[in-house]
């Protein structure tokens, strides 16, 4: 079934939800580690690897960042507040209105986010409790937040295959940048469209 998903359609939205587990990246569940749900790491893993043999793209949010990261070789923190201390503090889980920016990013301006959104900083949402602790060799930063913590990526070499740490759904009728994300993502699901190779 999951096989004949990737092939049916054009393109793929990872979405938020369930902590990854961290069996994915080589280490046991801790404490801190929140809600885990092992069928939809099993579909989501299953139907990746082959959107990445059929060169389709794909777009994750949040934990969709997340899982592209563990399933290509990177790791995750489980838990932020507990896991990684920074001299800048960043808040990475606000309370709603998830449409309001709680804080800010720096975009790489040598990457192809840079000329979508033109700009080099972005005012974001945020809704985590885990984030990217190794970025996986086989994907490229395309922004950092504040403390440093990577919030954009894609992997090179394929069609699209981009991932996002904030919630764009949420305000991408209120923020410009937001909605050309989802822009270029549909326009990629083309069968005649040229990715970022």
């Amino acid at each position: 079934m999951i096989l004949t998903l990737a092939e049916t359609f054009d393109g793929f939205l990872f979405t938020g939800g369930h902590d990854i587990n961290p069996r994915l990246y080589g280490e046991q569940a801790e404490a801190v580690c929140g809600e885990i749900c092992e069928e939809r790491d099993a579909m989501e893993t299953a139907l990746f690897e082959r959107i990445l043999e059929l060169d389709k793209p794909a777009f994750g949010i949040c934990r969709g960042l997340q899982l592209f990261n563990a399933l290509l070789g990177g790791t995750l923190y489980q838990d932020l507040p507990s896991q990684r201390q920074t001299e800048i503090r960043v808040e990475h889980k606000q309370t709603p209105p998830y449409t309001s920016p709680v804080h800010n990013l720096f975009i790489d301006k040598e990457s192809p986010l840079y000329p979508l959104v033109q700009s080099d900083s972005l005012p974001v949402n945020s809704y985590h409790h885990q984030g990217i602790k190794d970025l996986s060799p086989q994907l490229t930063a395309l922004a950092k937040a504040e403390d440093g913590l990577i919030e954009a990526v894609l992997m090179p070499g394929k069609k699209f295959i981009w991932a996002v740490q904030w919630h764009p759904e949420f305000s991408y009728k209120e923020d410009d940048y937001n909605f050309k994300l989802f822009t270029q993502f549909v326009g990629m699901c083309k069968p005649s469209a040229v990715g970022n190779r």
